[in-house]
């Protein structure tokens, strides 16, 4: 939120686009009816002040070996009594 450069009541901003990756272009109108001032502000990143950490080159793991399939119980129960 932004102050109206006039009265000095709050402005809302009603509209925004990026002019560069660091920059953005925003369009505020005063809450003040008496007033309604319409104006335009730059928004830009001047510091960085504490960025992400990096990821770690953590080695892989070899990958695991092929299991093999698992067949018992697929075509019936391995508890069915025979008469």
């Amino acid at each position: 939120m932004m102050h109206c450069p006039y009265c000095k009541s709050a402005a809302h901003t009603k509209s925004s686009r990026y002019m560069s990756e660091q920059v953005k272009e925003r369009y505020h109108q005063c809450t003040n009816l008496d007033c309604s001032c319409t104006f335009k502000t730059n928004e830009s990143i001047t510091k960085v002040i504490t960025a992400p950490p990096q990821p770690e080159n953590v080695p892989e793991a070899p990958p695991e070996p092929a299991r093999e399939r698992q067949t018992l119980g697929r075509y019936g129960s391995a508890f069915r009594q025979i008469h």
